[in-house]
Order: C-alpha cells, then sequence, then structure tokens
C-alpha cells in the first residue's frame, strides 16, 4: 500500500515507537483517515523499510515498527535529472513525476534562456516535500534529492562525476532514442539527464556540454516540451533497465 508509506530520519530498528512529523500526521489523520491500530510502512534514512501501526495521541501520531521488511536488491544504475527551471509551477510537475519515475536526484538549474532567476528558499523547501510525497505515494524506498540551483556553467562542471551524460536537443544527430540510449546506460552506474527550459539549449550551450563529456539525444520529429523531455528519458531508461 504505497500512499501508506512515510519517511523518517535517522537509522530505526524494529520495536521502537517514532513520532511522526506534522505533515505526516495531518495525512495519516485527515486524508487517509487511518486510526490507532491501522497499518502503514516507515522507511529510514537507510531505506531500510519496516511493518508498522499507527497510534494516536491527541492530534499526534506515532509509528510503533513490528518487523522490518526485505531490503530491495540494490539498483546498478541510477539517473538524475537536471531540468532548466520553467516558469510557473511546471517545476512543481517535474519534481513530482521524476521521483515517481525513479530520479536518483534532481538538479534545477538556470541556462541562457531561463526565463525564472530568482527562486527564494521556499520554493526549494517546496519542491522537496514534492519529492518526498511523490517517493512514498510510488513506494520508493529512498526520498530523491533536491538540489540547490546553480547555473549551468557550474552544472557541467559536475559532469566527470557521471559515467555518462546525455541531453536531449532537438538539433541532435537524428539517431533514435532505440539505439542510442542503451548505450549510454552501459552496464549501469551514474547516468545524468540534462533538459533544457523552454527556450532549449543554445548552439554554444550544446557545444560546451559536449566538450565535458556529453552525448546529444534526438527525441524524435515531434518536440517534446521542457516539462517532458526528461520525464520520457526516465521512462525509456526505466524500461531498459528492468530489462
Amino acid at each position: 500500500m504505497p500512499a501508506r508509506r512515510f519517511f523518517c530520519e535517522g537509522a530505526l530498528r524494529a520495536g521502537e515507537s517514532v513520532a511522526l512529523d506534522e505533515r505526516d500526521a495531518h495525512k495519516i489523520l485527515h486524508v487517509l483517515r487511518l486510526r490507532d491500530g491501522d497499518a502503514i510502512d516507515v522507511v529510514d534514512a537507510s531505506g531500510q523499510a519496516f511493518a508498522a501501526c499507527v497510534r494516536v495521541a491527541g492530534a499526534g501520531v506515532r509509528a510503533e515498527l513490528a518487523s522490518a521488511l526485505e531490503r530491495a536488491t540494490a539498483a546498478t544504475l541510477r539517473v538524475d535529472l537536471a531540468q532548466g527551471i520553467p516558469k510557473g509551477p511546471k517545476m512543481d510537475f517535474v519534481i513530482e513525476k521524476a521521483a515517481e519515475l525513479g530520479a536518483g536526484a534532481i538538479l534545477p538549474f538556470y541556462s541562457e534562456r531561463c526565463a525564472v532567476r530568482d527562486l527564494g528558499g521556499s520554493k526549494l523547501e517546496r519542491w522537496r516535500r514534492l519529492a518526498k510525497s511523490a517517493a512514498a505515494q510510488s513506494g520508493r524506498r529512498d526520498v530523491p534529492a533536491v538540489c540547490e540551483p546553480v547555473d549551468f556553467a557550474s552544472l557541467i562542471e559536475g559532469f566527470a562525476d557521471y559515467d555518462a551524460v546525455a541531453m536531449p536537443w532537438e538539433e541532435a544527430p537524428h539517431q533514435t532514442l532505440r539505439e542510442a540510449l542503451p548505450a549510454l546506460l552501459g552496464a549501469g552506474g551514474r547516468v545524468l539527464v540534462v533538459v533544457g527550459p523552454e527556450g532549449g539549449f543554445s548552439a554554444e550551450e550544446a557545444a560546451r556540454a559536449v566538450e565535458r563529456g556529453a552525448r546529444l539525444l534526438w527525441l524524435g520529429e515531434r518536440i517534446l516540451r521542457s516539462e517532458t523531455a526528461g520525464l520520457a528519458v526516465l521512462a525509456v531508461a526505466g524500461y531498459l533497465r528492468d530489462l
């Protein structure tokens, strides 16, 4: 029951009773309408999941951890998403769906054609809450990190931390995803998918990314929106990973 999964800080053990935060308590009592003794899952900071039950005390909720659940097999492939920040609420959608599709981390960035330049801390905190909620809803045992926004120059400096970098661009050589993506994903490791904002990447930005080791990807004849392109690649990568 993925919608009844909640995340807690620190390392937990079976037999413990842990307090859930106010947002989780509100969801349990007023959204899911659970009662004392109802079953939930709790996941600690290490990704260990526990079968637990609800203990209600006034407006607060605790979780009694009954037993540790079997650990999931460690993934051999991690795909992160770097997203050029789009206008309005579109980034909320990207964060939520990227978390559902298994992104290891989400890296917002500013580039030449970004209309958004200054977000403020409250926006970042909202994105992190969305990532946590989506991870719980989709049954993940981890919450993808949502990093502080950086400029494009700083982003490409971090390409060296990845085994492969894929950059969808409408002017990339016309090689299908079926042909290009399996080779990029290789035998596993860390892969970064870099998606531009609404205006896309300039030719200069694409050239700088290629100099740093990025591989340009063509997503087909249809030009996808900024908030769609990265999710499409994550979905295909998930399919290939699970073969």
